[in-house]
């Protein structure tokens, strides 16, 4: 049943699922989306914008949450168009090389934000655990190379599993449990042995989203270690409060996603909307809540969002 890739017009379209058995709350459900998308797409872009404006956010720490925000309206426009066309025109159905193209950017803005968050838990221990050579360390270039590592190897991860894909054959009824084009998804369609799939599928989960969490913890156990040196209670308060921000940002990232992949593993006879909306919280929850969560905890871009809001001066 495998072989060589098939031209794209041999394969037949998919068609997408809105919330199975609830049917009747698609237009409701896509006003509560429709909200989460304008807060993210809006609050990203707010993020970006006070960065760019404001000369005293041109350090590392922004840089990097600036990254964070394009990744995040990366994620949003990414399913935008499919969960639209099924929610508000109940259109389910979407050709296989766009799908293949939607699998890619989700799962590469996915990766890439993992990447993010990792190079983010390096800032905040260089920033705690050596104050003092941190301009040295994170320089611009130095940055700007992270980033860009963190890009290309999100890329190199995922440019193959549209080809992996392509070489099967697709013999069942094509009908995804999502609005959208997800790779766990997709592998459950194929009449033939996706043991490669899997294999490969495997691999790249653990060296990133697997690696990059392993990471993050050494970095905090090592902050903590270098907090609790400090003698005085207030000043502990002070320097943790730093990395609040970030700590948030890793918990609505992975716990989502360690939900969705508890509820695939153990929760197989839960009516099919559970495992949707479980999908929904992970790809929406983390770019609606990002720009909140930094504009709250960020006294700069606190401020400077005021001030743009109300047209005061702080």
């Amino acid at each position: 049943m495998g072989g060589h890739p098939r031209n794209s017009s041999e394969f037949p379209p998919f068609t997408l699922t809105g919330l199975p058995g609830l049917e009747t709350s698609h237009h409701w459900m896509f006003l509560l989306l429709g909200a989460l998308y304008i807060v993210s797409i809006v609050g990203n872009a707010l993020i970006l914008f006070i960065i760019k404006e404001k000369q005293s956010l041109h350090q590392p720490m922004y840089y990097f949450l600036s990254m964070l925000s394009i990744n995040d309206l990366g994620v949003s426009f990414s399913t935008l168009p499919t969960v639209l066309a099924t929610f508000c025109f109940h259109l389910r159905k979407i050709s296989f090389d766009s799908c293949m193209a939607q699998m890619f950017f989700i799962h590469f803005f996915s990766f890439t934000e993992s990447g993010i968050l990792l190079v983010m838990s390096f800032d905040r221990y260089v920033a705690i655990c050596n104050p003092l050579r941190y301009a040295t360390v994170l320089t611009d270039a130095r940055v700007a190379r992270m980033g860009m590592s963190v890009i290309i190897r999100s890329f190199c991860m995922v440019f193959p599993l549209p080809f992996l894909l392509k070489r099967l054959s697709f013999c069942k009824v094509n009908v995804l449990s999502h609005a959208y084009c997800l790779h766990p998804d997709l592998i459950r369609l194929p009449c033939g042995d996706i043991t490669i799939n899997n294999i490969f599928g495997l691999f790249i989960v653990i060296s990133t989203f697997g690696l990059d969490s392993a990471l993050i913890l050494i970095s905090y156990v090592l902050i903590l270690r270098s907090v609790l040196a400090i003698a005085s209670w207030e000043e502990r308060l002070k320097t943790l409060n730093t990395c609040v921000s970030h700590m948030c940002a890793v918990l609505i990232f992975y716990v989502p996603m360690v939900g969705v992949s508890m509820a695939a593993r153990y929760g197989r006879h839960a009516p099919q909307y559970v495992h949707t909306l479980m999908s929904l919280i992970y790809l929406f929850v983390p770019p609606m809540l990002n720009p909140v969560i930094y504009s709250i905890k960020t006294k700069e871009i606190r401020q400077r969002l005021f001030k743009i809001l109300l047209g005061t001066k702080f």
